[in-house]
């Protein structure tokens, strides 16, 4: 298994996670949904799908190390938790770039973007990163 696959499983994940993202409503009132708004079945067995697969794939890897935070994004997702789902995908970034810079792992300039990239795009979905929206949902 190589950085490229990695990456691949997590581009994946974020594609998915954009597009729920993009089919939430801005502000939704906890009183009326208190668990969150859930992805729909067919989005939560690709995810699924994605994560098995790299499990299947780390095997004895390095990376083997980073199932159970693809599995902790999957059970968030899977229960409609947006943050949930984003904060172990951002760590699996932190984890790469750390065993990068320790010399276990080598990326190439292009995994290198596109670590920045994934990156930029989790940080976009995450709650507060739309400044239009400052101050909204406050007293529901």
């Amino acid at each position: 298994m190589e950085t490229s696959d990695v990456l691949d499983t997590v581009g994946s994940l974020v594609s998915q996670l954009k597009a729920y993202a993009a089919k939430l409503p801005a502000v939704v009132p906890m009183s009326v949904v208190p668990g969150g708004i859930k992805p729909k079945e067919e989005s939560i067995e690709a995810f699924e799908k994605t994560v098995y697969r790299f499990r299947a794939q780390s095997g004895a890897s390095i990376y083997k190390r980073l199932n159970d935070l693809f599995i902790e994004s999957l059970e968030a997702f899977e229960g409609g938790k947006l943050l949930g789902s984003i904060q172990p995908l951002l760590a699996v970034l932190d984890h790469l770039e750390q065993m990068q810079r320790d010399k276990e792992i080598q990326a190439s300039p292009v995994d290198e973007k596109r670590m920045g990239e994934y990156r930029t795009a989790l940080n976009k979905i995450l709650p507060g990163s739309k400044p239009e929206l400052e101050g909204a949902g406050r007293g529901l």
